[in-house]
């Protein structure tokens, strides 16, 4: 019995297997263009890495002065992308709202692509990234619970794993055609909401634990907007492109949600410039860089004045319904949110930290082509895995990539395999 079991199992492995090749191969002209142009930039990127690896830090425009820069910014973005599968989970699983609960494996594995990046991203940024076993527990000195990144290391892993989790036995459930046991994966989906939390605090505390960079020694720190935005793009690419269905109440669910987080996001900011210019101490100095320039230094003021333009013109396009709900003003919205938010909560948030220096010294930061070709490479990597990822759950969402019946004979693997249509 127990050999028949064993059998079973792999030949459905097998037949799995076969089918996701089958389904990953296959596509659309646009469907390869697509990819094509994904593996340019991630060979690019990795040509930018492959530079850094031998030459070091030095080839980028961090310094011994601003030693954070366009990684770590990213890294701090796509952080709030990661916890936008939670925006979905809450009325998915907490208020039931069916059009949502549909799509929230596709919010999951966003998530999990996002959290790769950030892994990728600070793994970039150590420079030596060989020796990042050292934050390994057992293998190396993660110094944990004393390391404010051995925490991150830890919240980060966790949210990955549940994620992957959580899709993977989503989509193996609805696969083989069986009914989803909630009463099991319940836990992990609710312990995913406080768990996201966890993976934007921590990351704070990386910043506001630093006692020499006042910029940053603030209990608030704004919530992200941009994982929802993009989710909505993504939404309507997958029912343009594909036979999945996403209904505009799912949609429109989520921008209301967006409006409400973006609204808490400027008013946190306002709170936070309030608090720097009003008390007028010797720390405001790198909010005045931010804003209006240090010492004819103003790098940045250009940039942050387009974010706050863009985020706050996207606030008033979601506070309406009547452009919430017209797609053409949704999309222009959700454009300027991940456009305005990557600006603030990326070189907006990471470099004035810097400026000035303990010493007073000013030094501004510009990426240079190295980083920028690593930084497309490892977003053109999330990217490409959360293409694939698609290719596979869309058609077991949608049925028509399933498991095959348990009277089936061996030899209908290959029968069935060979007749699968050329996929999503």
């Amino acid at each position: 019995m127990q050999n028949k079991s064993t059998a079973g199992f792999i030949l459905q492995l097998k037949h799995f297997l076969v089918q996701s090749v089958i389904r990953l191969v296959k596509g659309p002209p646009i469907y390869y263009a697509w990819l094509t142009f994904l593996l340019a930039l991630i060979g690019c990127g990795f040509y930018g890495f492959s530079f850094q690896f031998t030459h070091g830090l030095d080839i980028t425009g961090m310094t011994d002065q601003v030693s954070w820069g366009l990684y770590i910014s990213n890294f701090t973005f796509l952080v709030g992308v990661a916890a936008a599968a939670v925006l979905l989970i809450i009325p998915a699983y907490v208020y039931d709202f069916g059009p949502i609960k549909e799509i929230t494996i596709l919010g999951e594995l966003l998530a999990v692509c996002a959290i790769i990046m950030c892994m990728m991203f600070v793994t970039i940024d150590v420079g030596r990234p060989e020796r990042v076993w050292h934050l390994m527990p057992f293998v190396g000195t993660p110094n944990f619970p004393s390391s404010i990144l051995g925490w991150d290391v830890l919240v980060l892993n966790g949210y990955l794993f549940i994620n992957l989790f959580v899709s993977i036995y989503l989509l193996a459930t609805i696969y083989l055609g069986k009914e989803v046991n909630y009463r099991f994966i319940l836990p992990f989906i609710f312990l995913s909401i406080p768990w996201a939390v966890s993976i934007h605090t921590v990351t704070a505390y990386l910043y506001n634990g630093l006692g020499a960079r006042p910029f940053w020694n603030s209990a608030i720190l704004a919530p992200f907007c941009s994982g929802p935005a993009l989710c909505i793009i993504i939404f309507q690419l997958v029912r343009k492109f594909t036979n999945f269905h996403v209904s505009d109440k799912a949609l429109f669910k989520i921008a209301e949600m967006i409006c409400i987080a973006m609204g808490i996001n400027l008013l946190l900011l306002s709170a936070e410039v309030f608090k720097e210019l009003y008390t007028d101490s010797l720390h405001k100095a790198p909010i005045i860089y931010l804003f209006a320039g240090l010492h004819g230094h103003t790098g940045l003021v250009k940039w942050i004045w387009t974010a706050l333009i863009f985020n706050v013109l996207s606030f008033f396009i979601f506070l309406i319904p009547k452009t919430r709900k017209n797609f053409i003003t949704l999309n222009i919205g959700c454009i300027l949110i991940v456009i305005g938010v990557w600006i603030e909560k990326g070189m907006g948030l990471v470099i004035p930290g810097f400026i000035p220096t303990p010493l007073g010294e000013i030094w501004e930061y510009t990426p240079r082509l190295y980083e920028s070709l690593i930084t497309m490479g490892i977003w053109a990597l999330g990217i490409f895995i959360y293409t694939l990822a698609l290719k596979i759950a869309i058609p077991i969402e949608t049925g028509e990539m399933k498991a095959l019946e348990s009277e089936a004979p061996p030899g209908e693997l290959e029968t069935s395999g060979s007749s699968l249509k050329g996929g999503v």
